[in-house]
């Protein structure tokens, strides 16, 4: 009997065997755990008790179990919410600004119309390579722009990259036709209303990108807190948490400091505390990341071409 062959569909392209689905599932698994695992590792050593650690060493299943490292941090409280509201103050800010900032800047180079458009791509480009030092941007910050003991010298160095500019103008380029902005233009809207009411709506998956980018950059961010800012009351959590682990490596390592900071260092949960603080920077983030999610699987589908 004659076999009739199958209709071609996508369905029939797409469609992979058994063994390789679960090859692919398994391999899945495995890269999940393989971030899972550390996160879960440095909780259980961030409740696990100090005496075991330093007997046992690190433990998946702590010997011990011991709260003491968070109550360390709960009676700071007071210090890591001021720092935290500042990190939040800091990351929301440092983000809309450097979205709003990116995309102009990636729409602009994207425009073959723009005269100024290899300028500014040459412009873009060349930071990548080369960049002053930090020196020369703590020159800029400190002494020309005076910006230090303001949160601004934390939100401006970091609101505008190279990479992202250059991911915004690739989006913009292979995304938006020319024909829908000469169409817009004909019926008389302007550069600016050309960008927010219409490149802007098609372009959700690179703004959730860029704003991700930014959001991990300004949360994580130490470095600078600790460069400019001199005022407590502006430290960030992550560069007062720094501090904090700072001053502990200092108190555990110093047994020449006195009596007195020596049985602060006896009841010192040094090792659980640096856990606790990573468990502290990083559960916010953690938090934020399944909003930029729901914003990419949305962008997926948005300028899709149908048949």
């Amino acid at each position: 009997m004659k076999q009739t062959k199958e209709p071609f569909s996508i369905e029939h392209i797409n469609r992979i065997s058994p063994v390789s689905n679960a090859v692919f599932n398994a391999l899945f698994v495995l890269l999940t755990a393989a971030a899972v695992f550390p996160l879960f590792f440095v909780l259980m050593i961030s409740i696990s008790d100090e005496q075991s650690l330093l007997h046992d060493g690190y433990r998946f299943i702590p010997q011990a179990f011991s709260s003491a490292a968070y109550k360390f941090l709960w009676n700071e409280r007071a210090t890591i919410f001021s720092a935290f509201k500042m990190s939040v103050i800091v990351t929301t800010v440092g983000t809309a600004i450097g979205v709003l900032v990116t995309t102009m800047l990636g729409y602009a180079l994207s425009r073959p119309s723009f005269k100024l458009k290899k300028t500014y791509t040459w412009l873009v480009f060349v930071p990548m390579i080369f960049n002053g030092g930090m020196v020369a941007n703590y020159v800029v910050v400190v002494n020309l722009l005076n910006l230090n003991d303001t949160a601004w010298s934390m939100i401006l160095p970091l609101a505008v990259s190279s990479f992202h500019v250059i991911i915004c103008k690739t989006f913009f380029r292979s995304t938006i036709p020319d024909s829908i902005i000469e169409s817009a233009k004909i019926d008389g809207a302007t550069q600016l209303g050309i960008f927010s009411r219409i490149v802007m709506p098609i372009s959700k998956p690179v703004v959730a990108t860029i704003a991700l980018f930014l959001t991990f950059t300004y949360w994580n961010d130490w470095f600078l807190p600790s460069l400019y800012i001199s005022n407590k009351s502006l430290v960030t959590l992550q560069a007062l948490l720094n501090n904090m682990m700072q001053a502990i490596n200092y108190i555990v390592n110093n047994p020449s400091a006195g009596l007195s900071m020596q049985q602060y260092r006896n009841s010192l949960p040094s090792e659980s505390v640096r856990m606790a603080i990573a468990i502290v920077i990083v559960i916010p983030i953690a938090c934020a990341y399944p909003f930029f999610q729901k914003y990419f699987i949305t962008g997926l589908t948005i300028g899709a071409v149908k048949g």
